[in-house]
């Protein structure tokens, strides 16, 4: 990309103005709504108006001093957190045994476990509530937690294929043929050089877990419901400001997350 072209079929800046203009239309339809949530969290108006009035801190007060707010907080990290180790775990083991299985219908397997991606949440939102109500995992910390690892799962698989698919398998063969085990050779070879994609893997699978509602509306009740279910009820029965600067700081964490793990991928491909 040059000022000058350099050849005859060479696109300058310029005649790419069209799409820079388009791109820069698309960022702000998808952006700014959710950025105008932020000056709303800084108003002293009681309700969400924009552009504030006047500007204060009283909203943030009002969540860091609510018991309400801060156990609905303790709920959802203390889920995301077990949540990323669970679906890290599992979703490591399967784009590990599925890439080196190379079995006939190996992508078909890996078809299936992509299916929560693209199943509507609210449907397997149902279907999970009918299934935990027997085994009595409604409104409880586990059910949450294998709740979200159903979505959080896919995302770690495929950010773990990713990075198998740019390592060599043959120097865990050297170190099996070596007298090293299976396990011990992925621990020490294999893992070491996937490990971005884990760590990827895993911030995804945090942020999937934190931001999740559809599910939490159903099986997390009482004293187990989560920040974005209480947001949301919030949003429900009263407009609260409250909600505005908590989705402040769940878009601070969001941003710091996403920014970590592209700089893991980046640095993958490096």
């Amino acid at each position: 990309m040059l000022n000058r072209p350099a050849t005859d079929t060479q696109i300058t800046h310029l005649r790419r103005l069209w799409l820079y203009l388009l791109c820069a239309l698309v960022m702000i339809f998808l952006v700014a709504p959710t950025l105008l949530v932020i000056p709303m969290s800084f108003s002293d108006s009681r309700y969400l108006t924009f552009p504030p009035e006047s500007w204060s801190l009283r909203w943030y007060e009002a969540y860091f001093s609510s018991i309400e707010w801060r156990e609905a907080t303790f709920v959802s990290f203390n889920a995301a957190f077990w949540t990323t180790i669970l679906a890290t775990f599992t979703g490591t083991l399967a784009a590990y045994g599925l890439h080196t299985a190379r079995v006939k219908g190996s992508r078909y397997v890996q078809v299936a476990l992509a299916l929560p991606m693209m199943i509507p949440v609210i449907l397997m939102a149902i279907g999970i509530f009918i299934f935990f109500a027997p085994l009595g995992l409604n409104n409880s910390v586990t059910g949450l937690v294998l709740a979200h690892s159903v979505l959080a799962i896919p995302l770690v698989l495929i950010s773990v294929t990713a990075g198998l698919k740019n390592f060599d398998l043959n120097q865990e063969l050297v170190a099996r043929s070596m007298g090293a085990s299976r396990p011990w050779a992925f621990l020490t070879v294999t893992l070491p050089q996937i490990r971005n994609s884990v760590i990827s893997g895993a911030l995804l699978a945090f942020i999937t877990s934190l931001d999740e509602v559809v599910i939490a509306l159903l099986i997390a009740g009482g004293d187990k419901a989560t920040l974005t279910r209480r947001m949301f009820l919030a949003l429900r029965d009263e407009i609260d400001p409250t909600i505005a600067a908590i989705s402040t700081l769940l878009i601070l964490v969001s941003i710091a997350l996403l920014t970590l793990s592209q700089f893991l991928q980046a640095d993958r491909k490096r």
